[in-house]
């Protein structure tokens, strides 16, 4: 099927030629639904296959009539920032009929539909493979009432479906995100920040409840990603006696200057003895037994609205192009696939082996096996619940660890939304596993001048939704000054190193290992966790910051594209961040859906540059009139963004008119996004944990000496799995004079992009969703945490 070079699979050369593909959104809404249709219908036409709308779900299916249309490339323009379902969803009973089903059957065949790409819940899924399972069965009776003939009948005689998971409540076994999980979060911290700042002003305790009727990951997420009090899931009910708990730990809090409470409840929240638990029965828990002023906040369907975040954007976006894909390549014998991610990897899995798992964990909750509800959870949703118990729960000091080691957390390089949670997380577990913490302010400045304090378990409160960097950040590094850094770990008895920064981190690092030879201060087990919006550090796939960054980046476009409705006829050229990295524009550009970015890591020259310019006077003669180009800052030092807006302008004279954008700081700015904000919190979290681990085993006569390469590690994220890697070895994939890794994942992703955006392109497929199945925990190194 696909054009196979040296084991390599170009996607050239399938062909959806003589195919059509329906594509259908069903069940509950969710944002980013819009930006899968988009890419299904825009892969699917690029492929050479018609491509069909369904609209209003399976309701439309069995309608039939004007529900079924023909889609177009510039039907789906417009749809990525939407939020919801622009085809409509519906609940359908009579799709639960045979008569429904035969007559949805009778639609599909008329249009000759044999493919069919459906998003939606489990629900929605189990449907379309039962469907799938009837297909010959439904057909042969289509014959006998003379609505088909034999011909019909033998040329559509099999049925494939390719099924994307859309629920905001993150509920399906077997893929790590949902679409439309980011999006609620977002929401629902956009929410509890807005009401921090009122509670604190009176002193309240608030009450939220967030969606879930089944599943507490919305609730767990939110409560890990802004520091509340409690949280109540239906997973993991409280045991009994939980409400003098819980007042214990809201008064001990206000005890310790806390002026407010935040109390997060799933709506499925349940007690050990499956009673369900209400925000209302809470809130009078706290009234009565501690006298708090106390709010109820429901959150309900703000969780369902709104535009999609940049995650779900591209998370649906690659799923979309991974569905046409794959039933591109089914046969008759193929079972019903799901497409989706593994940490940072599309997978294909088989669709009712992943519908049995999530209806075991309902099971397993109904028979009160709380336990292994959780452990079918997945491994993501597993780290959550572990993450915050470490954090939200202080242990008495007369029942912690005493380990007598000291442990300075510093931030180096540019500040990146999310440094603080991480440094919340590390200072809380390092003090639960009994170390003494110490904050370095300024970086490696401050930590020359001495710039080094204590930092206790309050005074992190409250710190994982701040942007920024509250330690203080420079870009100094360390070798000018390695006999007074020397000498502060001396005087301060420092027995290990938490590096939080970008690019510059790995190379204070690096001379930090360098110096051990000179410096036995420096025989310490020292760990670096990657934070830059620039996302350019070698060794991991992401960092933190660089959702923030692309968030806002997504943002300012969407306004942007939305100051030309009408207008008409105009490009605009807008610069991003990043160095000479091309993420934030390239990644930022599929989110948005540009038509060109420019990076470094893919040169291009004038021709390219006027090709982009044809293209575009192309685009201008539809219904679509206007462009969006990204431009890395440092793509190259001749094409200047000026240049680039010049020639547009000259280029398009009479066809288009230009304007051009420099997105500059605010890409670092802002409050962190709630994947940040999480990926911050547990890395840390599993970074401090690396750190008691070698300060055990470099404990030797009374000191602490680590001088091998595993003893200074950078802990980065890989396709599925977190690993400590030392520094040393990333030398070798690292380009320093333009600060980037030598090999980048997102480089994959730009075809996708230029696909989406009408270009002819080549495309390697050759590590694109091979089937998988659902495995009941994946062993340890295999574990994504998927963020």
């Amino acid at each position: 099927m696909a054009q196979t070079t040296d084991n390599k699979r170009f996607f050239e050369n399938l062909t959806g030629a003589g195919k059509a593909i329906a594509v259908l959104t069903s069940g509950g809404d969710a944002q980013g639904m819009n930006a899968a249709v988009r890419a299904v219908v825009r892969m699917g036409i690029y492929v050479g296959a018609k491509v069909y709308f369904i609209h209003e779900g399976y309701q439309g299916m069995v309608d039939g009539g004007d529900n079924i249309k023909e889609a177009t490339w510039e039907s789906v323009s417009s749809m990525l920032q939407v939020g919801g379902t622009v085809i409509g969803s519906a609940r359908c009973k009579e799709f639960r009929t045979r008569e429904g089903r035969l007559k949805a059957a009778h639609n599909l065949v008329e249009h000759g539909i044999t493919n069919l790409c459906v998003i939606g819940g489990d629900g929605s899924l189990t449907g379309a493979n039962l469907f799938r399972e009837e297909w010959s069965g439904l057909l042969a009776q289509l014959v006998d009432q003379g609505l088909i003939d034999n011909e019909a009948a033998e040329r559509y005689s099999a049925l494939h479906i390719v099924g994307m998971v859309g629920s905001i409540d993150n509920d399906f076994c077997g893929t790590d995100m949902t679409i439309g999980t980011d999006s609620a979060l977002h929401r629902i911290i956009e929410v509890v920040d807005a009401i921090m700042t009122t509670a604190q002003s009176h002193q309240r305790t608030f009450v939220l409840e967030v969606m879930g009727r089944h599943c507490g990951y919305l609730a767990l997420v939110s409560a890990l990603a802004c520091g509340a009090d409690w949280v109540l899931i239906p997973e993991m009910p409280p045991e009994d006696g939980w409400e003098d708990k819980m007042c214990q730990k809201l008064s001990a809090n206000r005890a310790g200057m806390k002026r407010l409470n935040i109390i997060i409840v799933a709506e499925g929240a349940i007690d050990i003895n499956n009673t369900p638990i209400t925000a209302n029965y809470v809130k009078d828990l706290v009234v009565r037994n501690l006298g708090f002023d106390t709010r109820v906040t429901i959150l309900g369907h703000v969780q369902r609205g709104g535009t999609p975040s940049a995650f779900d954007r591209i998370l649906a976006s690659r799923m979309g192009v991974e569905a046409v894909m794959a039933l591109l390549e089914t046969t008759a014998n193929t079972p019903a696939y799901v497409v989706s991610l593994c940490g940072n990897q599309s997978v294909r899995l088989p669709l009712m082996e992943c519908v049995q798992m999530t209806q075991e964990v309902q099971k397993a909750m109904d028979e009160k096996r709380f336990e292994e509800a959780v452990k079918l959870r997945g491994r993501s949703f597993e780290n959550n619940l572990k993450t915050y118990k470490l954090l939200a729960h202080r242990k008495p000091e007369s029942q912690l660890p005493r380990s007598n080691f000291n442990v300075a957390v510093l931030n180096v390089g540019a500040p990146a939304a999310g440094m603080n949670a991480a440094v919340r997380s590390a200072v809380r577990v390092g003090i639960s596993e009994g170390h003494k913490m110490f904050a370095v302010n300024d970086g490696f400045e401050g930590f020359y001048k001495g710039q080094l304090r204590e930092i206790k378990w309050a005074d992190v409160g409250g710190w994982t939704g701040q942007g920024g960097s509250l330690l203080g950040t420079k870009r100094t590094l360390p070798a000018k000054y390695l006999d007074k850094i020397a000498e502060q770990i001396r005087n301060h008895n420092i027995n290990a190193l938490l590096v939080i920064g970008g690019f510059e981190a790995v190379e204070c690092l690096l001379q930090l290992f360098d110096a051990r030879a000179r410096f036995e201060e420096f025989c310490i087990p020292m760990c670096m966790l990657p934070a830059t919006i620039s996302n350019n550090v070698p060794g991991t796939d992401l960092s933190i910051g660089a959702d923030t960054a692309l968030n806002a980046i997504v943002e300012t476009c969407d306004r942007i594209k939305q100051s030309a409705s009408g207008t008409k006829r105009r490009v605009f050229i807008i610069e991003t961040m990043g160095g000479y990295c091309g993420y934030l524009a390239s990644v930022g550009g599929l989110a948005a859906g540009a038509d060109a970015a420019y990076i470094y890591e893919e040169p291009f020259d004038i021709r390219d540059l006027q090709s982009n310019v044809e293209h575009l006077t192309e685009k201008m003669k539809t219904s679509i009139q206007r462009g969006l180009v990204l431009r890395n800052e440092n793509s190259n030092e001749n094409y200047t963004t000026d240049f680039i807006y010049q020639l547009y302008s000259e280029e398009g004279r009479g066809v288009f008119d230009c304007r051009k954008n420099v997105l500059g700081h605010m890409q670092q700015g802002g409050a962190p996004s709630p994947f940040d904000r999480n990926f911050g919190t547990k890395i840390a979290a599993k970074a401090m944990q690396w750190i008691t681990k070698k300060l055990q085993e470099t404990y030797r006569q009374g000191r602490v000496f680590a001088n091998t390469e595993d003893s200074a590690c950078l802990l980065g994220m890989r396709r599925r799995a977190l690993i400590f890697q030392p520094v040393v070895q990333l030398k070798d994939e690292t380009d320093f004079i333009h600060r980037i890794p030598k090999e980048q994942w997102w480089l994959k992703l730009r075809p996708l992009m230029k696909i989406l955006a009408k270009y002819k392109t080549s495309y390697d497929v050759s590590d694109s969703g091979q089937l998988e199945h659902v495995v009941r925990n994946r062993p340890k190194d295999l574990d994504a945490s998927a963020i």
